[in-house]
């Protein structure tokens, strides 16, 4: 297989029509007062900036939201460890995609140690409820965990030292990102097999390479909530449903 299957020509023509029957999406969700969130997780350089990027470039601003929280502050450590991402749900109207979410405290604040075991445990026992409690309320949770291989990664992690264009990308955390490739592992592991559940399921993404994994997550977002808006299928070998299979099968890094 080539390094890059899929020509820009039909990469742009694909993003151009899925971008279209996003607007519709958009006003769909507006007419009919509905709240969508979108959990954008994985592993540094996994691509979840230039998916959203995608999703959200043509969409106005005021009724789609990309949230990146920055660390926490002294009085976000001193509250309820959700409280600090309640206020930026959607509100009626309004689709709010999160680049990393509270599922940092299943990924990087355990591997980092920013927070306790104890923390972590509480929080996987958490998220669940926390989770179904938005579901009750109306709120349409979709949760997307984007998966590179350990090469990749450090080709992508190497190319932001380089790029002048992806250099504002770099962070002190990078660094750990290979060295603690397995730790990141296990904690992938337990937050998919544990926060997986019917009112909010995962959805793994293949993303070794960025223009699939971007046109991929489109059309299964759109899938998901408005199939009739597309004809395109995304293609389940690269965006499929969590089950416990993928530690088996190797469609997870190991």
């Amino acid at each position: 297989m080539s390094k890059n299957p899929l020509s820009r020509k039909i990469y742009e023509r694909d993003l151009r029509t899925l971008q279209i029957a996003l607007g519709h999406l958009q006003r769909r969700i507006v007419d009919e007062n509905r709240r969508v969130c979108v959990v954008f997780e994985g592993r540094d350089a996994a691509g979840k900036d230039g998916a959203i990027k995608r999703i959200t470039e043509n969409l106005p601003p005021r009724e789609v939201r990309t949230m990146a929280l920055p660390k926490p502050g002294d009085r976000d450590r001193a509250s309820w460890y959700f409280q600090r991402y309640v206020p930026h749900l959607p509100a009626k109207g309004e689709i709010v995609l999160f680049n990393r979410s509270w599922y940092n405290r299943a990924g990087v604040e355990p591997v980092m140690g920013f927070c306790t075991p104890e923390q972590n445990e509480t929080f996987l026992q958490a998220a669940p409820q926390f989770e179904a409690m938005l579901a009750k309320d109306g709120i349409v949770l979709i949760k997307y965990w984007l998966d590179i291989s350990k090469s990749e990664q450090n080709k992508r992690l190497e190319k932001r030292k380089t790029d002048p264009l992806k250099t504002w990308k770099l962070s002190p955390l990078d660094a750990y990102a290979q060295s603690r490739w397995d730790e990141y592992s296990a904690a992938r592991n337990a937050m998919l097999s544990r926060t997986d559940h019917d009112d909010s399921h995962w959805n793994v993404v293949q993303a070794g390479n960025k223009r699939i994994a971007r046109l991929n997550v489109m059309r299964d977002l759109l899938r998901k909530i408005a199939p009739d808006l597309t004809d395109q299928l995304p293609d389940r070998k690269i965006v499929r449903e969590y089950t416990n299979k993928h530690f088996d099968n190797g469609t997870l890094a190991p």
